[in-house]
């Protein structure tokens, strides 16, 4: 008696939202930004930090909205940003993509 072997399913991706542009994404493809719960706004490079987050695309158009005015950023994490981790997230924007 020989068993079928069951094919094998895709692997899941988890798709998160680019608060900015609405854009659904791979997970993997999007920066996280999380308000710690120390209080500071931080880039997230692992997607595990503890803490509140968004997810921001790496378009330059959306980045710009972002660095330009901070309360589209305090509206996401429900709280109010700082200069100082405004411009430390500045700091860690992603090298420029192609807009989608």
């Amino acid at each position: 008696m020989s068993k079928k072997k069951q094919p094998l399913r895709p692997k899941h991706v988890p798709q998160r939202t680019c608060f900015v542009c609405r854009e659904k994404r791979d997970k993997r493809q999007l920066t996280r930004l999380v308000r710690t719960p120390e209080g500071p706004v931080v880039v997230d490079p692992t997607g595990k930090q503890n803490g509140r987050g968004a997810y921001l695309c790496d378009q330059a158009a959306c980045w710009d909205k972002v660095l330009a005015n901070g309360r589209l950023l305090n509206q996401a994490l429900k709280t109010t940003i700082s200069e100082a981790d405004l411009a430390a997230i500045a700091a860690q924007r992603p090298a420029v993509n192609e807009p989608h």
